[in-house]
C-alpha cells in the first residue's frame, strides 16, 4: 500500500492555464487520473449539499464573493475531501465528523 494513495493520483488536479501572451484561453480542470478524477468531484458534489463538515466550507467559499464559478468550489471541495482522505487512510482511522 503506498503511504498517500489518492493524493499521487489526484496532485495535479486543479485548473490548467493555456495562456500564450495576450491570449487568455478558457480555464479547465484537469490532471490526474480521470476516473479517480470524476469520482472525486461528483463524490465532492454530494459533500456540497449533505456533508456536515464540508457543506459549510462550500457556503463560506461561495459566500466570499468574487464570483467563484460553481467548478471552482467543488474542486477545492474535491482536494479538501482528498487531504481528509488521506489522513484518514494514513491514521488508519473511520470518518468520524466532528463540527467545532
Amino acid at each position: 500500500m503506498a503511504k498517500f494513495p489518492v493524493s499521487r493520483r489526484l496532485r495535479s488536479q486543479g485548473s490548467h492555464h493555456r495562456d500564450s501572451g495576450t491570449l487568455r484561453a478558457k480555464r479547465a480542470i484537469g490532471g490526474g487520473r480521470r476516473l479517480l478524477r470524476h469520482v472525486m468531484l461528483q463524490a465532492a458534489r454530494v459533500a456540497t449539499h449533505h456533508n456536515p463538515v464540508l457543506k459549510p466550507f462550500a457556503a463560506r467559499l461561495r459566500k466570499a464573493g468574487k464570483r467563484k464559478q460553481h467548478k471552482v468550489i467543488i474542486a477545492a471541495v474535491a482536494r479538501k475531501l482528498v487531504t481528509i482522505t488521506n489522513a484518514l487512510c494514513k491514521l488508519r482511522q473511520s470518518w468520524a465528523a466532528q463540527i467545532t
